[in-house]
C-alpha cells in the first residue's frame, strides 16, 4: 500500500480515459480535491463537449473532410491535455482551455 500522495495526477490521467474514466476521476476528485485533478476534469470534459457539439453541427452540414479535420483536431487537444496531466502540468489546450477552466469552475 503507498502511503504517498500524488497531488491529483491519478486523478488528472484517468480524466482523458473515455467518459467512464471521467466520471471516476469526477468522483476521486470529490472525495480528495486537488487544484491538479480539477484542472484536468474540467480541460477532459470541455474537449468532451466541443467534440460532441462540432460532430453534431458537422453531420448537419454533411463535408466529410471537415469531419476528419475536427477529429483529428479533437485527438490533438485530448493528447495535449493527456500529456499535460502524465507530467502533472496544468497547461490549458489551445483555444478552449482557458474558457473551460471558466465554464466549469464549479467542478
Amino acid at each position: 500500500m503507498e502511503t504517498t500522495t500524488d497531488n491529483g495526477k491519478t486523478v488528472a490521467i484517468i480524466a482523458y480515459i473515455t467518459l467512464i474514466g471521467w466520471i471516476i476521476a469526477l468522483i476521486m476528485n470529490n472525495g480528495n480535491k486537488t487544484t491538479l485533478g480539477s484542472f484536468h476534469v474540467r480541460q477532459s470534459l470541455g474537449i468532451m463537449c466541443v467534440g460532441v457539439v462540432l460532430s453534431i453541427i458537422i453531420s448537419f452540414i454533411g463535408i466529410s473532410i471537415l469531419t476528419w479535420i475536427v477529429q483529428l483536431a479533437i485527438f490533438v487537444f485530448w493528447l495535449l491535455g493527456l500529456i499535460s496531466a502524465v507530467q502533472g502540468e496544468m497547461k490549458p489546450v489551445p483555444v478552449f482551455g482557458e474558457q473551460f477552466q471558466e465554464w466549469f469552475k464549479g467542478i
